[in-house]
């Protein structure tokens, strides 16, 4: 397999709110909600960098999309990382991440491997790492 993950779908409850947790809270750039035409086709799709992007899209019709019965939440299947270029723009993430209502999970901390990092959990428990790794060079 050859790495072309283009896009990072989460499921989500209630897809307005976590729109406008992203779109107004983070600062992160959509077109809105699109495929409401569509009985279980509402999402909404969130510039990144180059190439990727982050899909919001209920829990439900990601289940019978798949074709598989909706399981439980749960916050600690996966992480979603944001890397940033610095221990001050860690704490600036972590702040406009409470700011816009995410739950602060852990603050931000020096780590074991000698970076920075923080975590925190959007309206739908999705887990996001903000890190400052000084070993990574961030491309702007």
């Amino acid at each position: 397999m050859k790495p072309r993950i283009t896009v990072g779908t989460i499921g989500v409850d209630d897809l307005e709110k976590s729109v406008a947790f992203y779109r107004d809270g983070l600062g992160l750039r959509t077109q809105g909600i699109v495929g409401m035409e569509f009985e279980y086709g509402a999402v909404a799709f969130f510039e990144l960098q180059s190439g990727l992007r982050l899909a919001l899209w209920p829990r439900a019709s990601i289940a019978h999309d798949a074709g598989i019965a909706a399981g439980p939440p749960s916050p600690t299947e996966f992480t979603l990382g944001h890397n940033v270029s610095s221990r001050n723009e860690v704490d600036a993430v972590m702040e406009q991440a409470g700011r816009a209502g995410a739950r602060i999970v852990k603050q931000a901390h020096d780590t074991f491997w000698g970076g920075y990092a923080g975590y925190f959990e959007d309206p739908d428990r999705h887990l996001w790492e903000v890190v400052w790794n000084p070993s990574w060079e961030i491309v702007e």
